[in-house]
């Protein structure tokens, strides 16, 4: 059908062999139940079914080969597999197999769904199948917020709509499936809620179990988080479900669960008890947790490694430029928490009220410094890649930034570190401090009395072992605005 590869990751033997022997998916095939690979890829599912069955003695004229079937949008894959059945084991698979994209494939039922689906996420899907992939995702289910999707800004993996087809319209009424898939999908917060409803059209399915091959061989030149996930059709989920680590080459069995938010990510301990009447923090909305600035790569523009004060009103900024020292803001970085310093060695320029209105072209004006700094890198910013920054620049106001509003000039700020840490680490800082983009989040205050006290419930030991029930240490995802939302009862103002 096509030679297009769309977020191909394929399994090693080794682990589809154990997955087979661990879920007895070769004993059920060999009872009667048929198997069947959504996205077979080079079909080395199917093909280590068969050669688990020869690796334990049985002969191939005694495994039931008809009782395979697969599909696979890549030709040239499906016809490899198709040669190895007939090379290797002297079958010919054709009929059993389809080359055809699964979203547009003929329902039809099967026992068990063994599968690897595709993992990418749809903003990085080819701009020509979007169109297609948007509509699917809202047939099945996946799209709260169709806004957020035709912005492009959904992390909704491509796994995800695979799954949710496969279930729906590939498996038998309680029949079970075996997915090797990114474990985004249930320790993320934000995009894959929806999926964690485990709701398709008429029929819904439950998670049984997972296990993280996150500490193993199994995907080795893989970044993303990974594991495999046990589906049965027309059951509900049990939370909490067995959640399984690896520690020391063996599968460790934890509890798994949402603690906060029914369809939230997953948390995990190895104590019933800690599902349990978790506690809230309670929040105004103005409060509500989010990123810092963003300067959609633009870092070069906006932000100063060398700020000196020449003037009352003036700053010259990496000894080149003289800006008005009111837009010029101190960046919080790593020294700042680490040493509890109030040192700032990182500025922020924001050209911006402290409303947090943007300024116009006509307020640029009456600061001829800035309004000459900003017209050197104009070509640069206007060329800022993203809907979002694209929106502000096709209206004329492309020296604007992301994530920067009223909540950004607050007097009082609790502000941690979101990105790549493994310790949960809030501070309060006063004054006109920022938060540095992806690598930090906030919360702004205009009490400071209720800022220490939010602070001191911040910092209680339970909040950072929720974060690390996540299992996001060490990950861009660490605690993210949405991790913190879990655990604040937001009031609207």
């Amino acid at each position: 059908m096509t030679d297009q590869e769309i977020g191909t990751v394929f399994t090693s033997p080794k682990w589809a062999k154990f997955v087979i022997e661990r879920f007895s998916i070769f004993d059920h095939w060999l009872a009667g139940k048929t198997v069947f690979d959504p996205t077979m890829g080079n079909g080395q599912l199917l093909i280590s079914l068969v050669e688990y069955g020869l690796d334990n003695g049985y002969e191939l004229a005694e495994l039931p080969l008809n009782r395979l079937f697969g599909n696979e949008i890549n030709t040239r894959y499906y016809q490899e597999v198709i040669a190895h059945f007939q090379s290797n084991y002297n079958f010919d698979l054709t009929n059993q197999v389809t080359n055809s994209d699964l979203l547009e494939l003929q329902p039809k039922q099967f026992d068990i769904i063994f599968g690897n689906p595709p993992w990418q996420n749809f903003v990085d899907l080819p701009e020509e199948y979007k169109p297609f992939i948007k509509s699917k995702m809202d047939e099945f289910g996946l799209i709260k917020n169709k806004k957020n999707l035709l912005l492009g800004s959904s992390r909704i993996d491509l796994s995800a709509l695979i799954i949710q087809c496969s279930m729906s319209d590939f498996l038998k009424s309680n029949g079970d499936a075996y997915f090797f898939l990114p474990l985004s999908l249930f320790l993320n917060d934000g995009a894959h809620e929806q999926f964690r409803k485990f709701e398709v059209k008429d029929s819904f399915f439950g998670l049984i179990s997972i296990i993280d091959l996150a500490n193993t061989d199994a995907f080795h030149s893989v970044n993303t988080r990974h594991g495999v996930a046990h589906f049965t059709k027309d059951k509900k989920t049990l939370y909490p479900i067995p959640y399984y680590v690896f520690e020391d080459n063996s599968a460790q069995k934890n509890l798994a669960g949402p603690l906060y938010n029914p369809f939230g990510p997953l948390s995990i301990s190895k104590k019933l008890e800690y599902f349990q009447n978790p506690t809230f923090i309670e929040v105004d909305k103005a409060a509500q947790p989010r990123q810092g600035i963003n300067t959609s790569g633009a870092n070069a523009v906006f932000i100063f490694n060398d700020v000196k004060k020449i003037s009352e009103d003036l700053v010259i900024v990496e000894n080149t430029h003289e800006l008005p020292s009111k837009f010029v803001y101190p960046l919080l970085t790593n020294e700042n928490f680490d040493s509890n310093s109030n040192e700032a060695t990182k500025w922020v320029l924001l050209p911006y009220h402290s409303n947090g209105k943007v300024l116009t072209l006509s307020e640029l004006d009456e600061f001829p410094q800035l309004k000459s700094y900003l017209e050197i890198h104009e070509v640069k910013l206007k060329n800022r890649k993203g809907r979002l920054i694209q929106t502000m620049i096709q209206k004329g106001i492309w020296w604007s930034l992301l994530g920067v509003g009223p909540y950004s000039f607050a007097k009082h700020k609790i502000v941690w570190r979101a990105y790549g840490r493994k310790k949960f680490d809030p501070i309060l800082v006063e004054g006109n401090w920022q938060a540095n983009q992806s690598l930090q989040a906030f919360m702004s205050f205009s009490n400071k009395k209720v800022a220490q006290k939010v602070l001191s419930k911040l910092k209680k030991p339970e909040i950072e072992a929720f974060l690390k029930s996540l299992h996001m240490d060490g990950t861009m995802n660490w605690a993210q605005p949405g991790k913190i939302k879990s655990f604040l009862k937001i009031h609207k103002n």
